[in-house]
């Protein structure tokens, strides 16, 4: 009788315990990115021996392009908090620019296999000189902004972003965005000398 008061003790604990929790739903948490905080943009202009100047973010590092096969002036302009970089490719035009200005664009159409949809957006500055196209490529491609300029007869600069991480469009968008603005204010203050 003893054994059966401490039995039905037990059960009862044991069944209000249990369908307490089964009143609390629990909804696990869905998969999410890091938040990242963005530094306000403070530029400064990089003028140097190289053909071109033009206004960067004070929080880049440019460097001479030293790998094999880079010519006397590449650069790279690297973000490297967010382990990203932007790849500059000059050329001197001596009635060659339709195979550069096409080359451009077979290396930006090149992601067009993983690409959802590639935008151009013309730029021109007359009064600098400065003619150019600026290539955004949506999807998970392993360059999601490229550009070139030139001022048509002496003058090329190509440009290509890239990451040191596995292409993502979903979690590299802010980045994107943030560099993009980057590069536009490139084009806008790109100078030739």
């Amino acid at each position: 009788m003893k054994l059966y008061r401490i039995l039905s003790v037990f059960l009862f604990i044991l069944i209000s315990l249990g369908s307490n929790s089964c009143k609390k739903k629990y909804t696990p948490k869905p998969k999410a990115y890091y938040r990242i905080d963005f530094p306000k943009k403070e530029y400064q202009n990089w003028d140097t021996d190289f053909p071109y100047s033009f206004d960067r973010l004070s929080m880049t590092k440019i460097e001479k392009d030293a790998t094999k096969g880079a010519e006397k002036y590449w650069a790279n302009i690297q973000y490297p908090e967010y382990r990203a970089t932007i790849y500059l490719s000059y050329k001197n035009v001596d009635n060659n620019l339709g195979e550069y200005l096409e080359d451009s664009r077979k290396m930006a159409y090149k992601h067009s296999i993983v690409a959802d949809a590639i935008a151009e957006q013309v730029y021109i500055n007359s009064e600098e000189k400065v003619y150019g196209m600026i290539y955004r490529i949506r999807g998970n491609a392993a360059s999601s902004v490229q550009f070139v300029a030139t001022d048509s007869t002496k003058h090329f600069l190509r440009g290509a972003l890239y990451f040191r991480e596995h292409p993502n469009q979903d979690s590299l968008a802010p980045v994107i965005q943030f560099i993009d603005k980057d590069i536009v204010r490139l084009m806008e203050s790109l100078k030739w000398k």
